[in-house]
């Protein structure tokens, strides 16, 4: 299974919407509990200095963070605080199945099932050099999979029930859903574009 961005965030507007009723958010702390179930993604950009130049390897793909926004939102007694804590922390549970994550960070290992990866990991270097764009191997292995498809698909289902359900006066943030969704799959046509582009030269 290999999550999106787009499914990161339905998973937090699920999360922010079931405790709704209880905590009654404003707008800022909806936004924080599901902008916190995909931000840590955005560390991406500092590839560079993680290990083995994998963003999956970096602090914030570990429970760390995930641990101090929950004591900060128990020591401040602020509900949308410690649930902001728990979304990031099952995003990093979420991306120990594709291709895993630095889980606890200090053992700088990465764990999970890597469900998307498993049967290629001994060799996947020579995987990789199959593709003109390396990015096009682990693209490619998640819309040639049909669990995470129909996991992307059920949890768009889930998050429309919910939120119409539980947090009515949030609909438009679903907007930024399509945003996401939009990204992967300019990113998925643009990288089909360039590996036909290197079939029609071989």
């Amino acid at each position: 299974m290999y999550i999106h961005i787009n499914s990161h965030f339905a998973i937090g507007v699920i999360i922010a919407s079931l405790f709704n009723p209880l905590f009654n958010f404003d707008l800022l702390e909806f936004l924080l509990i599901v902008f916190a179930s995909f931000l840590n993604d955005f560390d991406v950009f500092f590839s560079k200095y993680a290990k083995d130049h994998n963003h999956r390897n970096l602090i914030t793909h570990s429970i760390i963070p995930s641990i101090v926004l929950i004591i900060l939102g128990i020591v401040f007694y602020w509900p949308a605080l410690f649930i902001s804590g728990f979304a990031y922390f099952i995003h990093i549970v979420v991306d120990t199945f594709d291709w895993g994550t630095n889980f606890f960070y200090f053992p700088q290992r990465t764990f999970g099932l890597r469900l998307l990866i498993k049967n290629e990991e001994e060799n996947l270097s020579e995987h990789l050099s199959q593709y003109n764009n390396p990015e096009s191997f682990f693209d490619f292995k998640y819309y040639n999979n049909k669990i995470s498809l129909a996991v992307e698909v059920i949890l768009f289902v889930v998050m429309i029930i919910t939120i119409i359900f539980f947090a009515l006066e949030f609909m438009f943030i679903i907007f930024f859903y399509f945003l996401g969704l939009y990204f992967h799959l300019a990113r998925h046509f643009r990288l089909k574009k360039i590996e036909k582009e290197k079939e029609n030269q071989e």
